[in-house]
């Protein structure tokens, strides 16, 4: 599945890795806030999501693909990295 497909899938989870105040600026509907930092700390949380894709995005790409990096180390395989904000925009427009 390309990115465009699972942002279409009703399943998929997004995760905005960035900080509190950025995401209370702006943010795509419906993304949870888990900033970059406490991924490690909240991984139980995303456990929880169960086996549906998780789309992870931050300001440029940077933070949310290190966040996929860091999950996929840890085992998980349903981990995507969206890259940025405004490139997600533009794809669910």
């Amino acid at each position: 599945m390309n990115l465009q497909q699972l942002l279409q899938d009703p399943a998929s989870k997004i995760i905005d890795v960035r900080s509190a105040g950025e995401f209370n600026a702006e943010h795509i509907n419906g993304a949870i806030n888990i900033p970059l930092d406490q991924v490690p700390a909240r991984t139980a949380e995303l456990e929880k999501l169960g086996k549906a894709p998780i789309i992870f995005y931050c300001r440029s790409g940077n933070r949310s693909g290190m966040a996929v990096d860091f999950l996929q180390q840890l085992g998980y395989s349903n981990v995507y990295n969206g890259g940025s904000i405004d490139y997600l925009k533009r794809l669910l427009n």
